[in-house]
């Protein structure tokens, strides 16, 4: 007899321990329990910390009738969950508020209007402004995973070539983001003001502090437009869970589709604001007719 704080959604009975294994790791469920064997094993999923620590408290009640084994958080570290969350969160502010901020001071001084009269498209002036920003990033982020490895113990158990593809592409979000802000901004106080707002609700309503599934719906729909929330999903799925790309496809098609909408609006943006359109050339003048003075 299960525990009022369990709710049966999947059942098994052919099913084996790894096949429990595989729905924990493609976080479908939070706890499994295999049944064939005396006691019962529940497996519970750690990477889901919040969830991990009710059902570990509700399953010590049991006593000896379940031994309980908990997977890829086995310590239950707040740490383990945190850092892939705020190795997002650091991507974010770099691509919204740091990229944003640069390019408002840029457009002040007057350099991408001076950009903007050259026989450039705008898309490739917003690449060439993002690059060094997203080398930036790039660096911060493989210093903070090698830092959570070697000081905190977390453990980085899927492709990494998986984990730089997600995180290539919700750069590309961010910086995109930071884009479009910088092209409604008038100064450098709008910019920083404007990405707060978009910052803020990343932090909150994303799964990083608290989990989406404890939100109530009229709330945690907004977490679902959030491209943190996604990250997080990739990042704690291949860190700690060791998913593979097939079993995130979701988190990483919404990403792509999110890239791929905000840096069009923020080209647009910037063709609209900051290059609306180069002036005609004048036409050459033709040279005037030499009038012929007759002599008598």
């Amino acid at each position: 007899m299960l525990p009022s704080l369990f709710d049966v959604t999947v059942t098994e009975p052919s099913g084996t321990q790894a096949d429990a294994e595989t729905l924990l790791q493609d976080n479908k469920v939070d706890v499994a329990f295999v049944t064939g064997q005396t006691p019962a094993l529940a497996l519970v999923n750690g990477s889901n910390l919040f969830a991990a620590q009710s059902a570990v408290a509700a399953l010590n009640k049991a006593g000896n009738k379940v031994k309980t084994q908990v997977l890829y958080n086995p310590g239950l570290k707040t740490s383990w969950v945190m850092i892939p969350a705020i190795i997002g969160l650091i991507l974010t502010f770099i691509g919204t508020i740091v990229t944003s901020l640069g390019m408002v001071r840029e457009r002040e001084a007057g350099t991408l209007e001076q950009l903007a009269v050259m026989p450039i498209k705008p898309s490739q002036v917003i690449l060439g402004k993002i690059a060094p920003y997203f080398l930036v990033a790039s660096v911060d982020m493989i210093i903070v995973t090698v830092l959570a490895i070697v000081l905190f113990g977390v453990p980085f158990n899927g492709n990494p070539l998986a984990f730089a593809l997600g995180a290539g592409i919700f750069l590309f979000v961010v910086l995109g983001l930071g884009v479009f802000i910088s092209t409604i901004s008038q100064t450098a106080g709008q910019a920083i003001q404007t990405a707060f707002f978009f910052l803020l609700p990343q932090i909150l309503l994303s799964g990083m502090i608290f989990p989406l599934e404890a939100m109530a719906a009229g709330i945690r729909w907004i977490g679902y437009l959030l491209p943190l929330t996604y990250f997080i999903m990739i990042s704690r799925g291949i860190m700690l869970r060791g998913e593979p790309i097939a079993a995130l496809w979701l988190p990483f098609l919404v990403l792509t589709v999110m890239a791929v909408v905000i840096f069009t609006g923020a080209t647009l943006r910037f063709r609209r604001d900051l290059a609306p359109g180069r002036p005609a050339s004048p036409a050459r003048k033709q040279p005037a007719a030499a009038e012929t003075v007759g002599t008598a």
